[in-house]
């Protein structure tokens, strides 16, 4: 979990009167989940945050899925020619009940302020650079970074470099895994990352203008506000619901002496999926290891993997962007040869994410475009 944090000026108490030097008020505001029963931030600001000018059409979002053959996909991402900025870019690739993954190419900034209504997201930053600028402070944004946003959380992207972003919308809150926690939330000692990795919003002085466009991303579609007043206008806050960033490049590996299953990759949870990362890392210490993972269906899950940079050591013809789908009833594992390759390996220098989902994900239509028809065929001897 997030740690307790404290930004800007507060008051002693909560709920209590807060006033700046000329005796006027600063408005309060909650942001809780599960009502009033879990993580929370109190929040402060120059002006009331429900003043609404202007409530816009809702435009709705329609997916067409993909009800083709049960097999094995992989989808050349990069063929999706995307750009725009970092809403109107997306494009979406899977989903079920917990989730939705897209694929994002951000090359130009946001002229709006943006919220995601009904989802948490998780931005992986494949490649590029930018600012995230939110309601909490802001937070800079490189490759290899996962940038963590609650729902409710207002937010803009400002693109430095040309930003290449794999999307994990989720239906609840991403957490770190409970099994790295202490009871007290603390990352424990073996935890493969600790607090000190994880960056938190800068923020910045109040910006007291308006108004401003706010889009908000809700099951049905994306709903436009006209705010009266600038949502950045927060002189303060406190508590443990804000956006954060870790970078896999702080991922500690936990490796043996013989193969480690993927839960050791383990980075972060939601309800119904995990986010798992493979990262550098020395390989297996028995004399007789194998370093390629094992043949193996997740009869449970279904698995995406996609593919970071350097050579991913038990899959061959795959691309930087591509992304691998093994949906659950199926066995999959290192295609023919890249076992004997790896026997006299001594250390990976592979990068990439792996989701896995608890319930049959379906695919878009747009799948159809960048899918490799052969790959199912890829484990024939050749």
């Amino acid at each position: 979990m997030p740690f307790y944090q404290k930004n800007g000026k507060l008051p002693n108490k909560r709920h209590i009167q807060f006033r700046d030097e000329d005796e006027n008020l600063y408005w309060e505001e909650l942001l809780s989940r599960e009502g009033f029963s879990d993580i929370y931030s109190n929040v402060y600001h120059l002006n009331p945050p429900t003043a609404i000018k202007k409530v816009g059409k809702i435009i709705p979002s329609l997916v067409q899925t993909h009800n083709k053959e049960h097999r094995h996909h992989h989808l050349k991402t990069r063929d999706l020619n995307l750009k725009g900025d970092a809403i109107n870019s997306r494009e979406k690739l899977f989903f079920n009940s917990d989730m939705i993954l897209s694929k994002a190419m951000i090359s130009k900034n946001m002229d709006y302020f943006y919220r995601n209504g009904h989802h948490d997201e998780c931005l992986f930053i494949h490649e590029g650079s930018g600012q995230l600028l939110t309601n909490f402070g802001n937070l800079k944004l490189s490759a290899g970074d996962y940038a963590i946003i609650p729902r409710g959380v207002i937010w803009q992207i400002e693109v430095k470099e040309k930003l290449e972003v794999l999307v994990i919308e989720t239906n609840g809150p991403i957490k770190t895994p409970k099994r790295y926690r202490n009871n007290s939330g603390q990352l424990l000692e073996f935890s493969p990352y600790s607090e000190r990795d994880i960056k938190v919003p800068n923020l910045t002085s109040p910006i007291n203008d308006g108004p401003v466009n706010v889009k908000v991303k809700l099951s049905q579609g994306i709903q436009t506000y006209e705010y009266k007043y600038h949502p950045f206008d927060i002189v303060g806050w406190d508590g443990y619901l804000f956006p954060w960033v870790f970078n896999l490049k702080d991922f500690m590996p936990i490796t043996g002496k013989v193969h480690q299953p993927p839960p050791v990759h383990q980075v972060l949870e939601a309800p119904g999926l995990v986010i798992c990362n493979f990262v550098p890392r020395l390989f297996d210490y028995h004399s007789k290891a194998v370093p390629a993972p094992y043949a193996h269906s997740n009869v449970d899950s279904d698995e995406i993997l996609y593919y970071v940079s350097g050579d991913f050591m038990s899959r061959k013809g795959v691309e930087h962007g591509s992304i691998t789908f093994h949906p659950a009833g199926i066995p999959h594992g290192p295609q023919p040869g890249k076992i004997e390759d790896s026997l006299n390996l001594k250390e990976a220098n592979e990068i990439a994410v792996m989701i896995d989902t608890f319930k049959p994900l379906q695919m878009t239509s747009i799948t159809d475009k960048i899918d490799d028809n052969n790959y199912p065929l890829s484990w024939m001897e050749e």
